[in-house]
């Protein structure tokens, strides 16, 4: 039997384009807004903040901690079935924004728990695409009690 390939994200938004853009290029970057610094994740044209429409798209860490996830046991698209089971993880990020991304491959997701340090990394899905992955943090890569706030820096 012959699997489909994976679906991948197709975006006509020029905001996501931008956001993929930067993966591709193996960059986590993060709407920010220039008039109160806030952070924002999903991508859109006013800050939910101060309702600023000037934003730029800045550097993220790539450092977070787990929020949530869920652990998928059933493929809902036939590319994915070899891959079950696999866990989707919500991130809470050091800038304050949440991402939803795959738990890596290499990582199993029988060890997952509420605030794991998680780092973000790039799975090359095509020559033009890559989708940002959670993998768990090795001892070394957060200071012990580091917080991540659920607030945005400002």
């Amino acid at each position: 039997m012959t699997l489909l390939a994976r679906p991948v994200p197709a975006f006509e938004d020029a905001m996501w384009v931008a956001f993929y853009a930067y993966c591709a290029r193996g960059e986590l970057r993060f709407q920010r807004c220039r008039q109160c610094t806030g952070w924002r994740h999903p991508p859109r044209p006013m800050c939910p903040l101060c309702h600023s429409e000037r934003w730029e798209w800045s550097a993220a860490t790539g450092r977070g901690r787990v929020h949530s996830w869920t652990i998928v046991h059933q493929a809902f698209h036939p590319g994915f079935a070899a891959d079950v089971p696999y866990a989707i993880v919500l991130g809470e990020m050091e800038e304050g924004v949440r991402l939803i991304a795959r738990l890596s491959k290499m990582d199993e997701p029988d060890v997952l728990a509420l605030d794991i340090p998680l780092q973000v990394q790039f799975e090359p899905v095509s020559d033009e695409m890559a989708l940002p992955t959670f993998s768990l943090a090795r001892a070394g890569d957060f200071a012990p009690g580091t917080a991540v706030s659920s607030e945005p820096k400002v």
